[in-house]
């Protein structure tokens, strides 16, 4: 009985647009929720754009309230911080203890030293605060913040996904050849390319979600309504979410396009050596030679 030989036909290129987007269409449908969160992302980062420009009038007091802060006052409350800190810590005793009247005197000016630092810096918060109030949330300055505070942790993100990749990597390929595998490239490099399609997937969530935290106390720091603050928060978090899951996207379609198309060669080269095989069985058949008897 003659065993024969199936491959598996992947797609043609013409139809894997057709099929992307009969998946998208299929993920849109069952997630309603998760896609409007995410086309809302995307018109509230259109709409809003750079920010609206400062009038002059809202120039001039923004800068008349931010130089009325005192940066050398809080310089010197720094430096008187750390020195008195670093005494205190000194004269201490076993195990951190700090019973004689030289230590408590220490502390005591420790503690002095630190309320006059915070309230130098709760001083300067609330005049930057209402400086912040005279320019608004949707100004040049309240959007340049939140997208400076956006693409810092989205760079620490990506980071991180390239450092923990490159150390996957090496243990990948340490683990094999202790182990003795006899592993082909193609297998270790889909290992590695699962590692930094997770590795970035985990920074860049992580870096959205540390960005959502940190993102309310940037909005409130502009003292704005109520109704205001909650529609900023919301459409900022929606465009963090859309620009990352944009993002992953493309890294994900770019994997899967080179897979495909490794995968399409693979195909192309099993279906010649499969014809070139069946096409050589007839050819043997038609040459054979009936032995003559004399």
């Amino acid at each position: 009985m003659n065993r024969q030989q199936q491959i598996v036909r992947l797609p043609e290129p013409a139809q894997m647009g057709q099929l992307i987007v009969q998946g998208v269409t299929s993920f849109a449908r069952r997630n309603k929720v998760l896609t409007g969160f995410y086309i809302f992302g995307w018109i509230f980062l259109l709409f809003v754009g750079a920010g609206t420009q400062l009038t002059l009038e809202q120039r001039q007091q923004y800068n008349r309230i931010m130089n009325s802060i005192d940066l050398q006052a809080e310089y010197d409350a720094s430096a008187d911080y750390w020195q008195a800190r670093q005494v205190f810590h000194a004269s201490r005793g076993w195990f951190w203890s700090c019973n004689d009247r030289y230590c408590q005197r220490n502390k005591a000016l420790f503690e002095e030293a630190e309320r006059t630092l915070n309230d130098i810096r709760a001083e300067g918060a609330a005049r930057m605060s209402d400086a912040k109030k005279t320019a608004g949330i949707l100004s040049q300055v309240g959007v340049g913040e939140i997208k400076d505070s956006f693409w810092q942790y989205l760079y620490q993100g990506k980071q991180f996904a390239k450092r923990q990749s490159m150390w996957d990597a090496l243990f990948i390929g340490i683990r094999q050849m202790s182990r003795g595998r006899d592993e082909t490239w193609i297998e270790f490099g889909l290992k590695v390319l699962m590692n930094v399609l997770i590795n970035f997937t985990m920074g860049l969530f992580m870096s959205l979600l540390f960005f959502i935290i940190g993102l309310w106390s940037i909005v409130t720091s502009y003292q704005p309504n109520p109704l205001m603050a909650v529609l900023v928060f919301g459409g900022a978090a929606a465009a963090g979410f859309a620009y990352v899951s944009t993002y992953l996207f493309a890294i994900y379609g770019a994997a899967a396009g080179g897979v495909y198309g490794l995968l399409k060669v693979v195909e192309t080269s099993a279906r010649q050596n499969l014809e070139g095989q069946r096409g050589g069985q007839p050819q043997r058949v038609n040459n054979y030679q009936r032995p003559h008897y004399d």
